[in-house]
C-alpha cells in the first residue's frame, strides 16, 4: 500500500494515503467485496449477522402492535417473563462496557502516545466533529420546533407537577450554575473505584486517559494485562452479539406489547411527530451532507451496513450497552482499530445528537400545551443548555428526563402534568434517541479515518487479523 509520511510522525507508524489504485484500498475492503459478492440471504445463515438482528427487530415489531391493538387487557406477568430472556442479555452487554472501555481507551491513548502529531490529530477530529454536529442536530431542532410544530399543539388543562409523586424523577429546582457545576465535578472522581461500581462512565474514560498518557513503555505490563484482557472480552462479546437476534426480539415485544395506542392524545401524537420527523431531517439530510463531503461516500449505503449497531441501541436503549456491537461494526468497515476504539467510547458521553433533538422538542411541547409561545432568546437558551446537557448526559435509557426539567424552568416553563405524559412515552423516544447517537458515533469514525489518514501501528494489524482468523474460526464451528 502507499504511504505518505505525515509530518512529525515517527517512521515507525506511518499514515496510510489511500490512492485510486486497487492495490491501496483500504484494507477489509476487499473484505467486504467478497461479502457483497455472496448471496445477500447468506447472512441469515452466520449468528448474530445484520439480516437476522433486522429481522428480528420486525418481527419484534409486528407482533407487538398486533397484540397491542387487539389484546383489551395483557397480564403484566406474561410480559414481564417474555422480558426476561432480553433483559438478561441487555445486561451482559453492560457488564463488559466498563472492562472493555478502559481498555481500549488505555491501548488506544498509549498507542496515541507513540504517533506524536498523529494522536493530537485524532482527538482534534473526534472532539470537533462531535461538538459541530451536536450544534447543528439542536440548531435544527430548534428551527422545526419555532417554526413548525410549537403551532401544531392545542392548550390543554394543566396543574403544576405534584413534586410528592415517588413514581417521578426528582423534580427539585436546580439552578443552571449548580447543574454546570455538577457537570465539571463529574470529570473527576473522589473515588475511583465508587466511579466503577456506580457506571460513572465519564469519569471512568477520564481516568483511563490520564493512566493511559502516563505509561511510557507500549511494552509495559499494564499493556500487557490490558491486551489479555480485551482478548477475553473481544469472546465474551463475540457471544453475545450471536444472541444478538434473540436479546433484540425479547427486548422489543414486552415493550410494545405495553403501548396503548388510544391513550395517545393529538399532543403526545405531534410531539412524537415532532421529535422523529427531525431526526429524520439529521439522520437523512443534514449527516449525508457532512458524510459525503468529507469521504466522497455514499451515506445510505454506510448505514445500512452499520445497520446492527442502531438497530441493537434501537433494543437497548442505551449507547453504552450498544459499545461492543458498534466497535465490530466499525472493524467490519476496515476503520483502523486506533480510531475506533478511541472515537466510539467517547462518542457515548459526548454524542448525544438524538438527545440534543429531543430536549427542545420536549420543551416547546411542555411550553405550548401550556399556552406559552418561546421567544427567540429562550431558544438561544434552550439550545445553550441542550448542547451541555446532551454532552454531559449519561448513556443510559432515560438520562434526559431530569435535565428536561433545568431546562424548561431556565426560560420559566411550569413543569406540569404533561410532564408525567412524557415520562410514560419516554421509552419509546428514548429508543429512537440512542439509535440516532449510535449512527453519528459510526458516521463520525469513517469521516475521521478519511480525513486523518492514520493507520494501525504493524503490531495491531497483525493482532486484529489473528482475532477476525479466530472469529471466522468459531463462526464456522457454530454454523
Amino acid at each position: 500500500m502507499a504511504t505518505k509520511e505525515a509530518k512529525g510522525m515517527p517512521e515507525e507508524y506511518p499514515v496510510q494515503v489511500p490512492t485510486n489504485s486497487s492495490s491501496d484500498l483500504p484494507r477489509g475492503s476487499i473484505m467486504e467485496e467478497e461479502v457483497i459478492k455472496k448471496p445477500w440471504y447468506n447472512g441469515f445463515k452466520q449468528p448474530g449477522h445484520a439480516l437476522q438482528i433486522i429481522t428480528a427487530a420486525v418481527l419484534a415489531i409486528a407482533i407487538g402492535v398486533v397484540v397491542a391493538t387487539q389484546v383489551d387487557e395483557i397480564p403484566e406477568t406474561a410480559i414481564t417473563l417474555l422480558g426476561i430472556i432480553g433483559n438478561l442479555w441487555l445486561r451482559a452487554l453492560k457488564a463488559v462496557v466498563l472492562p472493555l472501555i478502559v481498555c481500549s481507551m488505555l491501548l488506544a491513548i498509549t498507542r496515541l502516545r507513540q504517533m506524536s502529531n498523529g494522536g493530537s490529530l485524532l482527538a482534534k477530529w473526534t472532539v470537533g466533529y462531535y461538538i459541530i454536529t451536536t450544534l447543528l442536530s439542536i440548531t435544527v431542532s430548534c428551527i422545526m420546533q419555532g417554526l413548525v410544530w410549537s403551532k401544531q399543539y392545542t392548550v390543554v388543562a394543566n396543574t403544576p407537577l405534584d413534586e410528592s409523586d415517588k413514581s417521578l424523577p426528582d423534580t427539585e429546582e436546580r439552578p443552571v450554575a449548580i447543574v454546570v457545576r455538577d457537570m465539571f465535578y463529574s470529570f473527576i472522581p473522589a473515588n475511583i473505584v465508587a466511579a466503577l461500581a456506580n457506571d460513572e462512565l465519564l469519569a471512568v474514560i477520564i481516568v483511563a486517559i490520564i493512566v493511559g498518557y502516563l505509561i511510557e513503555s507500549p511494552h509495559s505490563p499494564i499493556i500487557r494485562v490490558a491486551e489479555e484482557i480485551e482478548r477475553m472480552i473481544t469472546k465474551v462479546i463475540n457471544f453475545l452479539i450471536a444472541m444478538a437476534p434473540i436479546g433484540v426480539f425479547f427486548l422489543i415485544l414486552p415493550n410494545l406489547m405495553r403501548l396503548d395506542i388510544g391513550k395517545i392524545g393529538s399532543n403526545l401524537g405531534i410531539l412524537i411527530g415532532a421529535t422523529l420527523s427531525t431526526m429524520l431531517i439529521h439522520i437523512l439530510v443534514v449527516v449525508p451532507i457532512i458524510f459525503f463531503a468529507f469521504t466522497r461516500m455514499n451515506a445510505y449505503s454506510y448505514w445500512i451496513k452499520i445497520s446492527p449497531a442502531w438497530i441493537t441501541a434501537w433494543g437497548s436503549a442505551s449507547s453504552a450497552a450498544t459499545l461492543s456491537v458498534t466497535l465490530r461494526c466499525a472493524k467490519e468497515r476496515g476503520i483502523p482499530a486506533i480510531i475506533y476504539k478511541f472515537a466510539c467510547p467517547l462518542g457515548c458521553l459526548i454524542n448525544m445528537d438524538g438527545t440534543a433533538i429531543y430536549l427542545p422538542a420536549a420543551c416547546v411541547f411542555l411550553a405550548s400545551t401550556q399556552g406559552i409561545t418561546l421567544a427567540p432568546t429562550a431558544y438561544v437558551i434552550v439550545a445553550l443548555l441542550s448542547t451541555l446537557a446532551s454532552i454531559g448526559v449519561s448513556p443510559i435509557p432515560s438520562a434526559s428526563l431530569v435535565l428536561l426539567i433545568m431546562i424548561a424552568r431556565s426560560v420559566n416553563v411550569e413543569v406540569t402534568e404533561m410532564y408525567a405524559v412524557i415520562v410514560a412515552i419516554d421509552w419509546l423516544l428514548d429508543r429512537f434517541r440512542t439509535a440516532i447517537n449510535v449512527s453519528g458515533d459510526l458516521f463520525a469514525v469513517m469521516i475521521i479515518y478519511k480525513q486523518t489518514g492514520i493507520e494501525d501501528p504493524p503490531e495491531v494489524i497483525e493482532q486484529t487479523a489473528q482475532e477476525t482468523d479466530a472469529q471466522e474460526k468459531d463462526a464456522a464451528n457454530r454454523v
